[in-house]
């Protein structure tokens, strides 16, 4: 089964059980579900949405965590050590020129499993360039793998290329969209890849810490480690601001208020 059409129709087989919950409710669903994987969504800034993660990982004690903000070398070196005073920890990373938020509020996700194995999943920032202009084939090994080896249908291409827009203040000029869209496709594979490769080195549980649009059911890493290995136990967690209502893509979510942020459109004026 290949391509994005036997990715949708390998989802339309699964089982589908979808739940808005409250952070309270999360560890238990974590225990209950047992997962293998554990894709735990959150929205970057939003300190709320790291602690229900935390308390996520204590549960589910993973054997690994994958972050969508470290790469390869960056995750090589995190200790124990190093893990139990976070201000250092924080400073080896580089994390602050990396421009991610504050590291305190990403601090108590590694002190919830101070053992486990830390994998950075972000590509090379020049594969990243390269998916913008070249097809994702040419640019990721294991494309028909994680069925990026056939473009995306018109109509989700298009719909995709319009939420980046809005997502970035209607600011971007129109050419740039299509590959703005296959650089997040690139990224979702790369985060699958790392994972699996997780999961194949220690056993699991493994757990991602990634934005919730790359924990999506229907397109993003929860789909692509399915598309590779449709019999990993997977569980998707995306976590919300406020307005968000009605029934999101992924098998728990959590809604929260808003974490206080400036206008983010500022910078584009």
């Amino acid at each position: 089964m290949r391509g994005f059409a036997g990715l949708v129709a390998l989802l339309l087989a699964a089982p589908v059980a979808a739940e808005e919950i409250s952070a309270a409710d999360l560890p238990g669903r974590i225990i209950a579900a047992a997962p293998q994987v554990a894709v735990l969504g959150e929205v970057h800034d939003n300190a709320a949405h790291h602690l229900a993660q935390a308390a996520a990982v204590a549960a589910l004690k993973p054997k690994a965590l994958v972050f969508e903000m470290l790469d390869p070398a960056q995750a090589a070196k995190v200790t124990p050590d190093l893990i139990a005073t976070p201000d250092r920890l924080a400073e080896v990373l580089g994390w602050e020129a990396a421009g991610w938020p504050d590291f305190a509020i990403y601090a108590p996700i590694f002190a919830a499993a101070p053992t486990a194995r830390i994998h950075g999943a972000a590509p090379p920032r020049d594969t990243v360039r390269r998916a913008m202009k070249a097809p994702l084939a040419q640019v990721f090994p294991e494309a028909a793998r994680f069925g990026l080896d056939a473009p995306y249908p018109a109509d989700l291409q298009a719909q995709l290329e319009a939420q980046t827009q809005a997502d970035h203040c209607n600011a971007l000029p129109p050419e740039l969209l299509p590959g703005m869209v296959a650089a997040q496709r690139l990224r979702d594979a790369a985060f699958a890849q790392t994972t699996l490769q997780a999961l194949s080195e220690t056993g699991g549980p493994v757990a991602v810490i990634t934005g919730s649009g790359h924990a999506r059911k229907d397109r993003a890493v929860p789909a692509l480690i399915a598309h590779a290995d449709p019999g990993v136990k997977l569980l998707s967690l995306g976590q919300l601001e406020r307005p968000a209502a009605g029934d999101q893509p992924f098998d728990l979510w959590i809604v929260t208020e808003p974490a206080p942020r400036e206008d983010p459109c500022k910078a584009f004026r």
